[in-house]
């Protein structure tokens, strides 16, 4: 974030720095084109020329530069109603220049309609006389195209308009700077192209000022990338290289000055600079054959020299540009991989051979509670307890003498310590990194002081969990134990009971009077639903402790084969069961389901009033229930009996719960609704109901997956 924060500050001073160098050309320009205004309108020859001899300004151009500067300071401010401003200024001084350019080529070089069309109403016409000339087509040319480009940056804002700009601003500082150094030279085809008007001293100096302006609003639209270096350092190059094109016969020095230039791309942050110096140098070399007079026999001689010279520097250009896009490229993906080293969650340190810190991330100040400025340049083993506080450098000079990586490229486990003293479990992991002869050590560090922590906790509730195992077979055993003791010591009271009951009746019925035999039979009915109860017990606490024998098992079979067994009971009763639809295959303890269904529809026959029972018995792949719960794979076994009231729907459920008491020893204990729901739970299923009085009730469940051949546990 710090990084971030630093860049972002860098990238706003920089942007102020090209708005203040802009906005101070610009105005630069509006007052030079003032002050010769003024000079015409006071007819002060000395500010039209400079110099007495050299060409004047015209009144044109004048307006011209106050036209252009007005234009590139309000192109760099941001509210819209200036960028209007802009667009008005730079589109009218791109008029005027276009105007001039068309009555050159179209008229001649007598004509000045456009230079005396203003002239004409506010100055003497023996004065306009007196100066004569008007815009020369290089100035035109140069007004002409430096506003077209502020026209286009400001109407489309993308970095492809910002590089026409640029490469406009370089055209216009390359035309200011030849016809500088032509007077400088005293060579006039430099500042006067043919027979027209010439540029005055002034309007080059002003031209160069202007490209340099246009440069530096085009790097204020991408100043993160542009120009490290000043201006004035290249521009400087030019100057002299042209200089000395023209006084250099053959124009061999000149090429030795040009490729600095061209060289000096490597200081600006934009990757197309050198194509641009190319392009600058190219044009400079043009020039300088031009601006002088060849005698015949070096003529071809000086053409080859310059061709050769600008081949040799568009080829280092093109080097340098490439060299530039692979440094760009190895910069972002520094880049990246420093965001991703700050932002990671692991410790991230880097070491050299001798294990001297070279980079300490957030995470690891967070970490170790180190700054990276008490780490930097330290040995790595502050960070380690002992031993390996003291084996550290032995294994460091171990692996420089004999190259064997013992834990390079290999995760383990280690201990830590941080700035307190406190020593802490880590999980390290050492990569190396080779960069010609240096090799580097990349170490990622996990605090895994909560995974230790898991880990003896998990422990301990292994630990506990054995104990309770442990616990649960002792208490297993014990019910086997109880069950056996319940079976035969608690049963044979009973049924000695039962026997000597049937005894006493059989022998002394005779000699009994009707209420002693009453009794006799009510004592061997009540051993005999004793004996029921204790062996319903029993059962219910092994079906929470027997294993389940799953399997395939087709449901339809199982209800035929209830049926089948209960067929007297059905004639007695008159009732009718029916299979409602197909029933599936479905995975389960055959024998413990088929007790599900004689339970469920011998209760359904037993507790019915109507005189011709009827039993359904059906499968839903869907379930959609009364208060809206929904379910799939839903069983359900219906009867057109009494009904349940709701206040008993969870009572049915527990065991030896009976909703009509009988005296009759057969009506059972009370316990299969719980076998069932017991058994229905065995199966990861649930087992409910829904009733109507007088109507019927319809019992529903659901079974649970399971692996077929798959043995469940109690």
């Amino acid at each position: 974030m710090q990084d971030r924060n630093d860049v972002d500050l860098q990238d706003q001073r920089r942007r102020w720095r090209y708005r203040a160098f802009a906005i101070a050309v610009g105005c630069l320009m509006f007052l030079l084109g003032m002050t010769v205004l003024a000079g015409w309108l006071l007819q002060v020859e000395m500010i039209l020329s400079v110099i007495p001899g050299f060409p004047s300004m015209a009144f044109n151009t004048a307006l011209g530069f106050m036209l252009s500067g007005a234009g590139l300071v309000t192109s760099t401010l941001a509210a819209r109603r200036f960028r209007v401003v802009a667009a008005i200024t730079a589109g009218l001084a791109a008029a005027i220049a276009a105007a001039r350019l068309l009555e050159i080529v179209t008229i001649g070089r007598t004509f000045h309609y456009v230079d005396t069309l203003v002239t004409r109403l506010l100055i003497p016409s023996d004065f306009a006389a007196q100066i004569g000339g008007g815009m020369g087509p290089n100035t035109a040319l140069i007004f002409l195209i430096g506003n077209l480009s502020l026209l286009l940056s400001l109407r489309m804002e993308n970095p492809r308009s910002q590089v026409v700009q640029e490469l406009a601003s370089y055209i216009v500082i390359t035309l200011g700077m030849i016809a500088l150094a032509s007077y400088v030279t005293s060579a006039e085809q430099g500042y006067r192209w043919g027979p027209y008007a010439a540029m005055a001293l002034h309007t080059a100096v002003g031209m160069v000022t202007f490209g340099s302006g246009l440069l530096a609003r085009s790097w204020l639209m991408q100043p993160a990338n542009r120009a490290q270096i000043p201006l004035w350092i290249p521009a400087a190059v030019c100057f002299t290289g042209l200089l000395v094109d023209l006084y250099t016969p053959l124009g061999v020095a000149n090429g030795i000055l040009y490729v600095p230039l061209v060289l000096t791309a490597l200081w600006f942050g934009n990757r197309n600079a050198p194509l641009f110096f190319a392009f600058v140098c190219t044009v400079l070399l043009m020039l300088g054959f031009f601006a002088v007079k060849h005698d015949e026999a070096s003529f071809w001689q000086e053409i080859a020299n310059r061709a050769i010279t600008a081949a040799t520097l568009w080829l280092i250009a093109i080097l340098i540009f490439y060299f530039m896009r692979n440094t760009h490229h190895l910069e972002s993906e520094r880049i990246r991989f420093g965001a991703l080293v700050r932002s990671t969650p692991d410790a991230v340190i880097v070491i050299d051979e001798r294990g001297t810190i070279a980079s300490f991330n957030p995470a690891a100040e967070i970490m170790f509670g180190y700054t990276p400025q008490e780490t930097i340049g330290r040995n790595i083993k502050m960070l380690m307890p002992e031993p390996y506080h003291s084996e550290h450098d032995g294994y460091l000079s171990h692996y420089r003498q004999t190259g064997e990586e013992r834990i390079i490229g290999t995760t383990r486990m280690v201990s830590g310590r941080r700035r307190n003293g406190i020593v802490f479990p880590i999980d390290v992991s050492i990569s190396a990194v080779v960069t010609g002869n240096t090799k580097t050590f990349v170490g990622i560090v996990r605090d895994i002081s909560e995974r230790a922590r898991q880990e003896e906790r998990m422990k301990t509730t292994l630990a506990q969990l054995e104990a309770y195992t442990a616990d649960l077979e002792r208490s297993n055993h014990d019910l086997d134990e109880f069950a056996y003791i319940a079976s035969h010591d608690l049963k044979e009271p009973l049924r000695g009971l039962h026997n000597h009951s049937r005894f006493l009746l059989e022998d002394y019925e005779d000699k009994l009077d009707s209420d002693g035999v009453r009794r006799l039979n009510r004592l061997v009915r009540l051993s005999q639903r004793m004996e029921k109860l204790v062996n319903d017990l029993l059962y219910f606490s092994r079906l929470g402790r027997q294993q389940l024998a799953v399997k395939r098992t087709d449901i339809g079979l199982i209800v035929k084969d209830v049926v089948s067994t209960m067929e007297l009971l059905l004639e007695e009763r008159h009732a009718k069961v029916v299979i409602d639809g197909r029933l599936p295959e479905v995975i389960c303890d055959a024998p413990r389901l088929t007790e599900v269904f004689r339970n469920l529809i011998t209760n359904a026959i037993k507790y019915n009033d109507k005189p011709a029972p009827l039993v359904s018995i059906g499968y839903l792949d869907r379930y959609v229930g009364q208060d809206g719960t929904v379910a799939r794979n839903v069983f359900f076994v219906k009867d057109n009996g009494k009904g349940i009231p709701q206040e008993f729907h969870e009572d049915i459920f527990r065991i030896f719960k009976r909703l009509e008491k009988s005296q009759d020893s057969d009506d059972g204990t009370g316990a299969g609704l719980t076998f069932v729901r017991k058994i229905i739970a065995r199966h990861n299923g649930d087992i409910w109901l829904e009733s109507e009085v007088g109507a019927g009730t319809t019992f529903y469940f659901t079974l649970g997956k399971k692996r077929e051949g798959q043995n469940a546990a109690a």
